[in-house]
Protein backbone atom coordinates (compact mmCIF):
# COMPACT_ATOMS: atom_id res chain seq x y z
CA UNK A 1 0.00 0.00 0.00
CA UNK A 2 1.19 3.55 -0.75
CA UNK A 3 1.76 6.21 1.89
CA UNK A 4 -1.20 7.64 3.76
CA UNK A 5 0.40 11.09 3.86
CA UNK A 6 -1.45 12.08 0.68
CA UNK A 7 -4.86 10.78 1.66
CA UNK A 8 -8.10 11.77 -0.01
CA UNK A 9 -11.72 10.75 0.38
CA UNK A 10 -13.49 9.33 -2.65
CA UNK A 11 -10.83 10.43 -5.14
CA UNK A 12 -8.33 7.58 -4.86
CA UNK A 13 -7.15 5.34 -7.66
CA UNK A 14 -6.98 1.61 -7.07
CA UNK A 15 -4.60 -0.71 -8.91
CA UNK A 16 -5.93 -4.15 -9.86
CA UNK A 17 -3.71 -7.15 -9.15
CA UNK A 18 -3.39 -10.19 -11.39
CA UNK A 19 -1.19 -13.21 -10.70
CA UNK A 20 1.99 -12.24 -8.81
CA UNK A 21 5.11 -13.29 -10.71
CA UNK A 22 3.18 -14.02 -13.90
CA UNK A 23 2.61 -10.46 -15.12
CA UNK A 24 4.36 -11.12 -18.45
CA UNK A 25 2.12 -14.15 -19.09
CA UNK A 26 -1.21 -12.60 -18.18
CA UNK A 27 -2.57 -13.06 -21.70
CA UNK A 28 -1.97 -16.81 -21.54
CA UNK A 29 -3.04 -17.22 -17.92
CA UNK A 30 -6.26 -15.36 -18.60
CA UNK A 31 -7.36 -17.64 -21.47
CA UNK A 32 -8.89 -20.35 -19.23
CA UNK A 33 -10.44 -17.68 -16.97
CA UNK A 34 -12.03 -15.89 -19.92
CA UNK A 35 -13.15 -19.23 -21.35
CA UNK A 36 -14.88 -20.06 -18.05
CA UNK A 37 -16.62 -16.67 -18.14
CA UNK A 38 -17.86 -17.20 -21.71
CA UNK A 39 -19.09 -20.74 -20.97
CA UNK A 40 -20.80 -19.47 -17.79
CA UNK A 41 -22.64 -16.76 -19.71
CA UNK A 42 -23.68 -19.18 -22.46
CA UNK A 43 -24.72 -21.95 -20.04
CA UNK A 44 -26.85 -19.73 -17.81
CA UNK A 45 -28.40 -18.00 -20.83
CA UNK A 46 -29.40 -21.40 -22.22
CA UNK A 47 -30.93 -22.38 -18.88
CA UNK A 48 -32.98 -19.17 -18.83
CA UNK A 49 -34.07 -19.69 -22.44
CA UNK A 50 -35.18 -23.28 -21.81
CA UNK A 51 -37.13 -22.41 -18.67
CA UNK A 52 -38.84 -19.49 -20.40
CA UNK A 53 -39.81 -21.37 -23.58
CA UNK A 54 -40.59 -24.89 -22.33
CA UNK A 55 -43.98 -25.19 -20.52
CA UNK A 56 -42.79 -28.43 -18.87
CA UNK A 57 -40.24 -26.35 -16.92
CA UNK A 58 -42.76 -23.86 -15.54
CA UNK A 59 -42.52 -25.37 -12.07
CA UNK A 60 -41.36 -23.82 -8.76
CA UNK A 61 -38.03 -25.65 -8.79
CA UNK A 62 -37.15 -24.35 -12.24
CA UNK A 63 -38.42 -20.86 -11.41
CA UNK A 64 -35.87 -20.76 -8.59
CA UNK A 65 -33.28 -22.19 -10.99
CA UNK A 66 -33.98 -19.29 -13.37
CA UNK A 67 -33.37 -16.89 -10.46
CA UNK A 68 -30.07 -18.66 -9.78
CA UNK A 69 -29.05 -18.42 -13.44
CA UNK A 70 -29.94 -14.71 -13.48
CA UNK A 71 -27.82 -14.02 -10.40
CA UNK A 72 -24.94 -15.98 -11.95
CA UNK A 73 -25.14 -13.86 -15.11
CA UNK A 74 -25.16 -10.67 -13.05
CA UNK A 75 -22.18 -11.90 -11.03
CA UNK A 76 -20.27 -12.59 -14.25
CA UNK A 77 -21.18 -9.12 -15.52
CA UNK A 78 -19.85 -7.63 -12.28
CA UNK A 79 -16.44 -9.36 -12.32
CA UNK A 80 -15.71 -9.90 -16.03
CA UNK A 81 -15.05 -6.23 -17.06
CA UNK A 82 -12.12 -5.67 -14.70
CA UNK A 83 -10.66 -9.08 -15.62
CA UNK A 84 -10.69 -8.07 -19.29
CA UNK A 85 -9.31 -4.65 -18.39
CA UNK A 86 -6.38 -6.14 -16.47
CA UNK A 87 -5.52 -9.33 -18.36
CA UNK A 88 -6.14 -8.23 -21.95
CA UNK A 89 -5.80 -4.45 -21.95
CA UNK A 90 -3.09 -4.27 -19.28
CA UNK A 91 -4.90 -1.41 -17.51
CA UNK A 92 -4.70 -1.61 -13.73
CA UNK A 93 -6.19 1.74 -12.69
CA UNK A 94 -9.72 1.88 -11.33
CA UNK A 95 -11.30 5.06 -9.88
CA UNK A 96 -12.89 4.97 -6.44
CA UNK A 97 -16.48 5.33 -7.72
CA UNK A 98 -16.15 2.42 -10.17
CA UNK A 99 -14.44 0.31 -7.53
CA UNK A 100 -17.18 1.00 -4.97
CA UNK A 101 -19.88 0.27 -7.55
CA UNK A 102 -18.27 -3.04 -8.50
CA UNK A 103 -17.91 -3.95 -4.83
CA UNK A 104 -21.61 -3.28 -4.26
CA UNK A 105 -22.77 -5.41 -7.21
CA UNK A 106 -20.40 -8.31 -6.50
CA UNK A 107 -21.50 -8.61 -2.88
CA UNK A 108 -25.16 -7.96 -3.69
CA UNK A 109 -25.40 -10.70 -6.31
CA UNK A 110 -23.43 -13.07 -4.10
CA UNK A 111 -26.06 -12.52 -1.40
CA UNK A 112 -28.82 -12.96 -3.98
CA UNK A 113 -27.34 -16.31 -5.01
CA UNK A 114 -27.09 -17.40 -1.39
CA UNK A 115 -30.72 -16.42 -0.82
CA UNK A 116 -31.86 -18.32 -3.90
CA UNK A 117 -30.01 -21.43 -2.69
CA UNK A 118 -31.93 -21.14 0.59
CA UNK A 119 -35.22 -20.79 -1.30
CA UNK A 120 -34.35 -23.88 -3.34
CA UNK A 121 -33.64 -25.81 -0.13
CA UNK A 122 -37.10 -24.83 1.16
CA UNK A 123 -38.56 -25.88 -2.21
CA UNK A 124 -37.03 -29.37 -1.85
CA UNK A 125 -38.26 -29.63 1.76
CA UNK A 126 -41.85 -28.77 0.77
CA UNK A 127 -41.73 -31.13 -2.23
CA UNK A 128 -40.65 -34.06 -0.01
CA UNK A 129 -42.59 -33.21 3.16
CA UNK A 130 -45.92 -32.20 1.61
CA UNK A 131 -46.00 -33.14 -2.10
CA UNK A 132 -49.81 -32.94 -2.35
CA UNK A 133 -49.82 -29.25 -1.39
CA UNK A 134 -46.54 -28.39 -3.15
CA UNK A 135 -48.14 -26.39 -5.98
CA UNK A 136 -50.57 -24.59 -3.66
CA UNK A 137 -47.77 -23.52 -1.26
CA UNK A 138 -45.23 -22.41 -3.86
CA UNK A 139 -47.52 -20.37 -6.10
CA UNK A 140 -46.25 -17.84 -8.65
CA UNK A 141 -47.22 -15.06 -6.27
CA UNK A 142 -45.32 -16.65 -3.38
CA UNK A 143 -42.21 -17.17 -5.50
CA UNK A 144 -42.34 -13.59 -6.75
CA UNK A 145 -42.47 -12.36 -3.14
CA UNK A 146 -39.54 -14.61 -2.21
CA UNK A 147 -37.50 -13.32 -5.15
CA UNK A 148 -38.31 -9.70 -4.27
CA UNK A 149 -37.39 -10.29 -0.61
CA UNK A 150 -34.04 -11.83 -1.61
CA UNK A 151 -33.24 -8.86 -3.86
CA UNK A 152 -34.30 -6.24 -1.30
CA UNK A 153 -32.26 -7.93 1.43
CA UNK A 154 -29.16 -7.96 -0.80
CA UNK A 155 -29.54 -4.26 -1.59
CA UNK A 156 -30.21 -3.18 2.00
CA UNK A 157 -27.30 -5.20 3.42
CA UNK A 158 -24.83 -3.82 0.86
CA UNK A 159 -26.00 -0.22 0.58
CA UNK A 160 -24.18 1.00 3.73
CA UNK A 161 -20.83 -0.33 2.45
CA UNK A 162 -20.13 2.17 -0.35
CA UNK A 163 -21.65 5.04 1.67
CA UNK A 164 -19.40 4.39 4.67
CA UNK A 165 -16.35 3.90 2.45
CA UNK A 166 -16.80 7.45 1.19
CA UNK A 167 -16.19 8.68 4.72
CA UNK A 168 -12.76 7.00 4.86
CA UNK A 169 -9.39 8.37 3.83
CA UNK A 170 -7.36 6.43 1.25
CA UNK A 171 -3.93 6.98 -0.30
CA UNK A 172 -3.99 8.61 -3.72
CA UNK A 173 -2.96 5.21 -5.11
CA UNK A 174 -3.77 1.86 -3.47
CA UNK A 175 -2.98 -1.67 -4.63
CA UNK A 176 -5.84 -4.18 -4.44
CA UNK A 177 -5.33 -7.86 -3.65
CA UNK A 178 -7.44 -9.06 -6.59
CA UNK A 179 -8.58 -8.10 -10.07
CA UNK A 180 -11.85 -6.78 -8.64
CA UNK A 181 -12.97 -4.76 -5.62
CA UNK A 182 -14.16 -6.36 -2.38
CA UNK A 183 -15.31 -4.68 0.81
CA UNK A 184 -12.74 -6.30 3.10
CA UNK A 185 -9.95 -5.38 0.66
CA UNK A 186 -10.94 -1.71 0.50
CA UNK A 187 -11.40 -1.42 4.26
CA UNK A 188 -7.92 -2.85 4.76
CA UNK A 189 -6.44 -0.15 2.52
CA UNK A 190 -8.01 2.77 4.37
CA UNK A 191 -5.88 5.17 6.40
CA UNK A 192 -8.59 6.17 8.88
CA UNK A 193 -10.49 4.26 11.55
CA UNK A 194 -12.46 1.36 10.03
CA UNK A 195 -14.17 -0.18 13.05
CA UNK A 196 -17.67 0.78 11.91
CA UNK A 197 -16.98 -0.46 8.37
CA UNK A 198 -15.65 -3.78 9.65
CA UNK A 199 -18.66 -4.19 11.96
CA UNK A 200 -21.11 -3.41 9.15
CA UNK A 201 -19.34 -5.89 6.88
CA UNK A 202 -19.43 -8.60 9.55
CA UNK A 203 -23.13 -8.05 10.27
CA UNK A 204 -23.86 -8.10 6.54
CA UNK A 205 -22.13 -11.46 6.10
CA UNK A 206 -23.78 -12.97 9.19
CA UNK A 207 -27.27 -11.88 8.06
CA UNK A 208 -26.74 -13.27 4.56
CA UNK A 209 -24.22 -16.06 4.01
CA UNK A 210 -24.12 -17.05 7.68
CA UNK A 211 -27.89 -17.15 8.18
CA UNK A 212 -28.53 -18.79 4.81
CA UNK A 213 -25.98 -21.56 5.34
CA UNK A 214 -27.47 -22.33 8.77
CA UNK A 215 -31.03 -22.47 7.40
CA UNK A 216 -29.92 -24.63 4.46
CA UNK A 217 -28.36 -27.12 6.88
CA UNK A 218 -31.54 -27.02 8.96
CA UNK A 219 -33.63 -27.68 5.83
CA UNK A 220 -31.55 -30.72 4.96
CA UNK A 221 -31.80 -32.01 8.53
CA UNK A 222 -35.60 -31.79 8.23
CA UNK A 223 -35.47 -33.38 4.77
CA UNK A 224 -33.37 -36.25 6.12
CA UNK A 225 -35.78 -36.78 9.01
CA UNK A 226 -38.72 -36.82 6.60
CA UNK A 227 -36.99 -39.25 4.23
CA UNK A 228 -36.09 -41.63 7.07
CA UNK A 229 -39.80 -41.76 7.91
CA UNK A 230 -40.63 -43.16 4.45
CA UNK A 231 -41.23 -46.92 4.63
CA UNK A 232 -40.09 -47.92 1.13
CA UNK A 233 -36.29 -47.88 0.49
CA UNK A 234 -36.96 -47.15 -3.17
CA UNK A 235 -39.07 -44.12 -2.31
CA UNK A 236 -36.40 -42.92 0.10
CA UNK A 237 -33.76 -43.07 -2.63
CA UNK A 238 -36.08 -41.36 -5.10
CA UNK A 239 -36.76 -38.52 -2.63
CA UNK A 240 -33.07 -38.02 -1.86
CA UNK A 241 -32.20 -38.07 -5.55
CA UNK A 242 -34.32 -34.95 -6.10
CA UNK A 243 -31.94 -33.07 -3.75
CA UNK A 244 -28.63 -34.12 -5.34
CA UNK A 245 -28.44 -31.25 -7.85
CA UNK A 246 -29.19 -28.62 -5.23
CA UNK A 247 -26.78 -30.14 -2.72
CA UNK A 248 -24.02 -30.09 -5.36
CA UNK A 249 -24.46 -26.40 -6.16
CA UNK A 250 -24.63 -25.54 -2.45
CA UNK A 251 -21.24 -27.23 -1.96
CA UNK A 252 -19.88 -25.55 -5.11
CA UNK A 253 -21.00 -22.18 -3.76
CA UNK A 254 -19.80 -22.45 -0.15
CA UNK A 255 -16.69 -24.69 -0.28
CA UNK A 256 -14.51 -22.33 -2.39
CA UNK A 257 -15.38 -19.49 -0.01
CA UNK A 258 -14.41 -21.65 2.94
CA UNK A 259 -11.16 -22.69 1.24
CA UNK A 260 -10.28 -19.09 0.39
CA UNK A 261 -10.99 -17.99 3.97
CA UNK A 262 -8.68 -20.69 5.35
CA UNK A 263 -5.95 -19.84 2.82
CA UNK A 264 -6.10 -16.13 3.71
CA UNK A 265 -5.57 -16.97 7.37
CA UNK A 266 -2.90 -19.64 6.95
CA UNK A 267 -0.69 -19.34 3.86
CA UNK A 268 -1.81 -16.29 1.89
CA UNK A 269 1.65 -14.67 1.85
CA UNK A 270 3.49 -17.92 1.15
CA UNK A 271 1.45 -18.68 -1.98
CA UNK A 272 0.15 -15.33 -3.32
CA UNK A 273 -0.57 -16.73 -6.81
CA UNK A 274 -2.64 -19.56 -5.30
CA UNK A 275 -4.57 -17.05 -3.18
CA UNK A 276 -5.36 -14.95 -6.26
CA UNK A 277 -6.34 -18.05 -8.25
CA UNK A 278 -8.73 -19.23 -5.54
CA UNK A 279 -10.13 -15.72 -5.17
CA UNK A 280 -10.96 -15.73 -8.87
CA UNK A 281 -12.28 -19.28 -8.86
CA UNK A 282 -14.63 -18.76 -5.92
CA UNK A 283 -16.53 -16.26 -8.08
CA UNK A 284 -16.11 -18.05 -11.42
CA UNK A 285 -16.75 -21.69 -10.51
CA UNK A 286 -20.40 -21.48 -9.30
CA UNK A 287 -21.73 -19.72 -12.45
CA UNK A 288 -19.70 -22.16 -14.55
CA UNK A 289 -20.74 -25.35 -12.76
CA UNK A 290 -24.40 -24.66 -11.95
CA UNK A 291 -25.73 -25.12 -15.53
CA UNK A 292 -23.53 -28.20 -15.98
CA UNK A 293 -24.81 -29.82 -12.78
CA UNK A 294 -28.46 -29.24 -13.69
CA UNK A 295 -27.96 -30.38 -17.28
CA UNK A 296 -26.42 -33.61 -16.02
CA UNK A 297 -28.83 -34.31 -13.15
CA UNK A 298 -32.14 -32.90 -14.44
CA UNK A 299 -33.96 -35.08 -16.96
CA UNK A 300 -36.40 -32.25 -17.76
CA UNK A 301 -33.54 -29.84 -18.59
CA UNK A 302 -31.89 -32.43 -20.83
CA UNK A 303 -35.18 -33.15 -22.59
CA UNK A 304 -35.83 -29.44 -23.06
CA UNK A 305 -32.34 -28.95 -24.48
CA UNK A 306 -32.75 -31.90 -26.83
CA UNK A 307 -36.18 -30.67 -27.92
CA UNK A 308 -34.75 -27.23 -28.66
CA UNK A 309 -31.95 -28.67 -30.82
CA UNK A 310 -34.38 -30.93 -32.68
CA UNK A 311 -36.67 -27.96 -33.32
CA UNK A 312 -33.77 -25.96 -34.74
CA UNK A 313 -32.78 -28.86 -36.99
CA UNK A 314 -36.34 -29.09 -38.28
CA UNK A 315 -36.43 -25.34 -38.92
CA UNK A 316 -33.13 -25.47 -40.82
CA UNK A 317 -34.33 -28.43 -42.88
Amino acid sequence: MFSCNTSSSGHSTFLLTGFPGLETSHHWVSIPINLICVVSIMGNSIILFLIRTDPALHEPMYTFLSMLASSDLCLCASTFPTMVQLFWLGARELPFDLCAAQMFFIHAFTYVESGVLLAMAFDRFVAIRDPLHYASILTHSAMAKVGAAILVRAVLLNLPGPILLRQLLFPQISVLSHCYCLHCDLVGLACSDTQINSLVGLVSILLSLGLDSFLIMLSYALILRTVLGIASPGERLKALNTCVSHLCIVLIFYLPKLGLSVLHRVEKHSYPALAVLMANMHFLVPPFMNPIVYCIKSKQIRQGLLKSFQQKRVDVS
